[in-house]
C-alpha cells in the first residue's frame, strides 16, 4: 500500500609544486644578479656618459611587480586550500544527518520506503515503482496537494507480493481535476551515509547516489 501525507519541514599537484619553486628560486636569483650588475654598471660608469637611469628604473618595476605576482599566487593557493579544507569540514557535518535532496532512488528497507512529491495545485498522481534491474513493482494513482506531501509504499506490489530490501526508484505524473497536466517533482528524503573527501567538490553518499553539497535543500531533524 502508499500513502501520501503532509510534510514537516522543520527540522599533477607535486610536479606544479617542483615548478613553483623552481620558478622563485629563480626570480630570486635573477634579481640578485641584475642588482649586481646594476650596482657595477653604476660604479663604473663613465661621468661624461652616464647611464641611463630610466631604463634601470623601469627594469627595477618590472622584477617588482614579478616578485608581487608570485607572492598573490601564493596568497590565492592558500585561500583555495582554505576553503577546500572548510568545504570538507561542512561536508563531513553531514554524515549521520537525515536531509532532502531532488531525487527519485529511495532504499526499501523492511516494508517502507519514503519519497516527497511537490506540485502546484490538487492533482491526480499516477506513480510506476521499479527495482534496481528496472521490473515493475509497484503502479498507482493518489490524491496530492498543493506543496510537499510525503508519499510512503510499505514494499508490496499490486499482486500483493512484498518485494525485498534495495533501492527503487519512482516516477509520477500528474493531472488536475480538468485532466490538465500539472508538473510534479520527486524529493528523497534519507540519512547521509559517507563523504568521499577524495572527490572536487566533496560527494556525499544517500540512498546509494552521490551528491554534492549544493543539491541538499533542507535538514530534517530527528522526531522524538
Amino acid at each position: 500500500m502508499a500513502t501520501v501525507s503532509p510534510i514537516s519541514t522543520t527540522g599533477t599537484t607535486g610536479a606544479s609544486s617542483v615548478s613553483s619553486a623552481l620558478d622563485k628560486t629563480e626570480i630570486a636569483s635573477n634579481f640578485t644578479t641584475f642588482l649586481q650588475l646594476l650596482t657595477t654598471q653604476l660604479k663604473n660608469q663613465d661621468p661624461l656618459s652616464p647611464l641611463d637611469t630610466n631604463q634601470f628604473t623601469q627594469q627595477l618595476v618590472e622584477f617588482a611587480q614579478v616578485e608581487q605576482q608570485m607572492k598573490s599566487n601564493d596568497q590565492l593557493t592558500s585561500l583555495v586550500s582554505l576553503e577546500k579544507s572548510a568545504v570538507a569540514s561542512t561536508a563531513l557535518a553531514y554524515v549521520g544527518a537525515t536531509v532532502v535532496v531532488d531525487g527519485s532512488t529511495a532504499q526499501l528497507t523492511n516494508g517502507t520506503a519514503n519519497w516527497n512529491f511537490n506540485v502546484t495545485k490538487p492533482s491526480t498522481a499516477t506513480i510506476t515503482i521499479k527495482d534496481s534491474t528496472g521490473q515493475n513493482a509497484f503502479t498507482g494513482t493518489a490524491a496530492v496537494n498543493p506543496g510537499t506531501q510525503a508519499f510512503t509504499w510499505n514494499g508490496r506490489g499490486n499482486d500483493g507480493r512484498l518485494w525485498p530490501n534495495g533501492s527503487y526508484t519512482l516516477t509520477a505524473t500528474a493531472v488536475d481535476a480538468n485532466n490538465q497536466s500539472v508538473a510534479i517533482s520527486t524529493e528523497v528524503q534519507a540519512t547521509v551515509d559517507s563523504v568521499d573527501l577524495t572527490q572536487d567538490p566533496p560527494q556525499l553518499s544517500i540512498n546509494g547516489q552521490n551528491y554534492t553539497l549544493d543539491k541538499i535543500k533542507r535538514i530534517v531533524r530527528p522526531t522524538t
